[in-house]
């Protein structure tokens, strides 16, 4: 089992006390720049293990009295319906389905905030539509100037034209569907407002990484490096933090660059910064939750590992560029990633190899190894699937679960009828067939019941995958790469 690196009960009380006393600080409200993923935080879940893929959102719900949620989102972007890569929604729908979730777990929305609105018709449908809904909603608008020319920012024909948010909790949590939506610039512009009013209020800013005290080229942060190198975000010390104190801390490019202009819409504001570096800025306890560096070290180089096999993929799709990949060579290099990390990668080529067809190997949690390849009714991820329920349930190899005449005519369904070409089952139809199968075979029942334990698994092809499979173990929580090539050569691959 996969040894857990980070505490993550310790991490829910530090980080919910450390955020109410910067609350404190500013004399009870604070404007909370949240960045990165609130819900399924997945990537820290792989380099943090122990961490919870739910943690931010659990952590805010122990708060729940103090917080209000504003959504932000740029009518740029609603303009051009920008899409969620991951879930396929544009961003004005993920605010409703943002909503929806915040208000699940009975936390409070207070309103969404259409940023650089210059009169967009699809922005001016989407406030409609919140209307409609009884959703507040409000207008900011593009600012000349920004971010560099502070003595306009900081006036009424700068933030003084945006629409002041009508706030009624202590914390004020901003956050958006992705980025690029205009969070900072929607706190700052709340910092205007609320000190023409004469009310106290502060600003800080939650990203979990990088990880600000851990070391500069440790794992965790080389591996936020390769979640973001499409981003071109860099991990660099904070030379403002250094200078200040002393001390060495790590933070990322584009906060350093935009530190000197915060700090002077800081001191225009308020007149005086209460930050001296980007890093007083932050609110993340993460670094000091870690119970096992090198358990974190181990998962972090996987992850780099991952990174760099699902980019090569994107670069045959033509979703990744050469610089992408150079990047990720270079993170590589510096965390000593191989595709040695994992004995995987060789098992699944050698396999796909000795059988002359596509082929896969998985390193089970427990660290078994094992392999799947094609058949006639089988694609390689759903042989391979099979074979890891066989091993977690101690049945007999020799055994099949799914009998012919159950897969026989799904095939025939696919090729005859559903204009499918490859009469091989994938991972999805199989569970299905074996579902079916396990109502009069208790075998194929108990084979059913393994798939929990399959979570956290690393699985490898020799050759890229269908969408469906790829999705398939993702929702079982395995871990997926592929060698950067088709079975097939062909130009369509969809």
């Amino acid at each position: 089992m996969q040894k857990i690196g980070f505490d993550n009960e310790k991490y829910l009380s530090m980080q919910s006390e450390h955020i109410r006393e910067r609350i404190a600080q500013f004399g009870g409200k604070l404007y909370l720049e949240f960045g990165g993923k609130l819900f399924d935080d997945f990537h820290a879940s792989r380099v943090l293990p122990g961490f919870q893929p739910d943690s931010k959102v659990r952590m805010l719900q122990q708060l729940r009295d103090d917080v209000e949620i504003v959504l932000v989102v740029n009518a740029n972007d609603i303009e051009k319906n920008k899409v969620r890569g991951d879930l396929g929604i544009t961003y004005d729908d993920d605010c409703l389905r943002l909503m929806d979730s915040f208000r699940s777990l009975d936390l409070f929305v207070g309103s969404v905030v259409v940023t650089q609105y210059a009169g967009q018709g699809a922005a001016d449908a989407f406030l409609k539509r919140l209307e409609a809904l009884g959703v507040r909603s409000y207008r900011h608008y593009p600012i000349a100037g920004y971010p560099s020319d502070v003595a306009h920012i900081v006036s009424d024909e700068g933030f003084g034209k945006n629409d002041y948010i009508e706030t009624s909790h202590s914390l004020v949590v901003i956050t958006a569907p992705g980025p690029g939506s205009g969070k900072m610039a929607t706190c700052l512009s709340q910092l205007y407002h609320e000190h023409k009013r004469g009310v106290a209020a502060g600003y800080a800013k939650f990203e979990t990484f990088p990880i600000w005290n851990l070391s500069l080229n440790h794992p965790v942060n080389l591996a936020y490096e390769a979640a973001t190198a499409d981003l071109n975000d860099v991990n660099m010390i904070d030379p403002f933090h250094f200078d200040a104190y002393g001390v060495t801390t790590v933070n990322y490019n584009r906060d350093v660059e935009i530190f000197p202009v915060l700090r002077a819409i800081f001191e225009r504001i308020q007149h005086k910064s209460p930050y001296q570096s980007p890093t007083d800025m932050g609110v993340n306890m993460a670094g000091n939750c870690i119970i096992d560096d090198e358990a974190c070290r181990q998962a972090s180089r996987m992850e780099i590992l991952r990174r760099y096999y699902n980019t090569l993929v994107a670069r045959v799709k033509g979703e990744a560029d050469d610089e992408q990949i150079r990047k990720l060579e270079l993170v590589m290099q510096k965390a000593n990633v191989t595709a040695d990390l994992c004995p995987a990668f060789a098992a699944a080529n050698a396999k796909a190899e000795e059988t002359g067809a596509p082929a896969g190997a998985m390193v089970l949690p427990d660290g078994r190894l094992i392999t799947g390849k094609t058949s006639s009714l089988l694609g390689a991820s759903a042989s391979m699937l099979m074979n890891a329920m066989k091993v977690e349930g101690n049945i007999n190899d020799e055994l099949d679960l799914i009998p012919d005449q159950v897969i026989q005519p799904i095939s025939d369904l696919k090729t005859r009828h559903l204009g499918h070409r490859n009469p091989r089952l994938h991972s999805d139809e199989v569970l299905l067939a074996l579902a079916i199968s396990g109502l009069t075979n208790p075998l194929a029942a108990h084979a059913q019941q393994q798939l929990d334990k399959l979570s956290g698994a690393d699985a490898h092809f020799s050759v890229i995958i269908s969408e469906e499979d790829i999705q398939l173990y993702k929702s079982l929580g395995i871990h997926v790469t592929c060698e950067p090539k088709y079975e097939v050569k062909k130009f369509y691959h969809k």
